[in-house]
């Protein structure tokens, strides 16, 4: 699980910063009497040399092929800070550039993850109008985003595609038909997904096939059925992390997760910075994986 609270280091690393910062829930630092002796430009330099060092230390150690994050805390986070929900969406849009970038960075070639559930389907009409628009924004965005060509980034959604305006399907389309031929990196977007769903219809196809002749009851293995479903050709999810101190999984790749390391963030999604990143990613490299028990 993750670590919370001020930075952990050893002492060596770690003296300039406990001092001076003490961490909050939107990502930022709350000055201590201490920092409110050193001018900002200051502490903003000690805090570029850890961001540095952190990232070399990151980079010495295994680095996990598929990162999945659970996005928690954009209406939260925009709360606490007097802002309108939809800002708070928007931040966490925002953010989400970020981490891809920073996965390039570190080379994890898959990253998922959860924007949009079934369960968030029951929210204000208002609030789904502006999502909805927002994802009608961010794929036509990314399939024209010349990063994204560069990196070759294939961009897939996972979830029910049909409870999804026609616009926003349309919007979709465009970004995986553009990057489908892709095979360098691996940008997955759950929207209107739930992972028990996801079971369910591979279930189905399963039953189907069976009924048809096309599989026989033998043939049923955990890699036939993975083959059902909407990460078939993708690897399990090495890392799974969540923001917002929340510490459950929504529903999300319930068959995908079964040997995943998972790490809890107390911070709110658009508030996440790189080295909160870095700091689950190093401690992913700390663990000793087990399959099995």
């Amino acid at each position: 699980m993750g670590v919370r609270g001020p930075i952990e280091e050893n002492h060596q690393q770690v003296i300039p910063f406990r001092y001076l910062f003490l961490h909050t829930r939107h990502g930022r630092f709350r000055c201590s009497d201490t920092a409110n002796r050193i001018t900002g430009a200051f502490a903003s330099r000690l805090y570029r040399i850890y961001e540095r060092r952190l990232l070399k230390e990151v980079l010495a150690g295994p680095i996990p092929k598929h990162v999945a994050v659970i996005m928690d805390g954009n209406r939260r986070f925009a709360a606490e800070l007097g802002m309108m929900a939809d800002e708070g969406h928007k931040k966490g849009r925002d953010k989400l550039e970020e981490m891809l970038y920073w996965c390039l960075e570190l080379k994890i070639k898959v990253l998922t993850v959860y924007a949009f559930s079934t369960e968030n389907i029951r929210r204000e009409p208002k609030e789904i109008d502006y999502l909805m628009n927002l994802f009608v924004e961010n794929f036509k965005s990314i399939a024209d985003d010349q990063r994204v060509h560069q990196n070759k980034i294939r961009v897939k959604v996972l979830g029910q595609l049909p409870l999804l305006p026609k616009d926003v399907q349309e919007a979709i389309d465009v970004a995986e038909r553009k990057t489908k031929d892709y095979d360098q990196y691996f940008f997955n977007l759950a929207i209107a997904y739930g992972g028990r769903e996801e079971i369910l219809q591979a279930i189905k196809q399963v039953a189907q096939k069976v009924k048809t002749g096309e599989m026989k009851v033998d043939d049923i293995t955990e890699q036939s059925f993975s083959h059902m479903l909407y990460t078939s050709d993708l690897p399990d999810p090495d890392l799974i992390l969540r923001t917002s101190g929340e510490e459950r999984i929504s529903n999300f790749l319930l068959w995908q997760l079964a040997y995943s390391e998972f790490y809890f963030s107390d911070v709110y999604w658009p508030g996440m910075r790189k080295i909160d990143f870095l700091r689950a990613i190093r401690d992913y490299q700390r663990r000793v994986r087990r399959y099995g028990g």
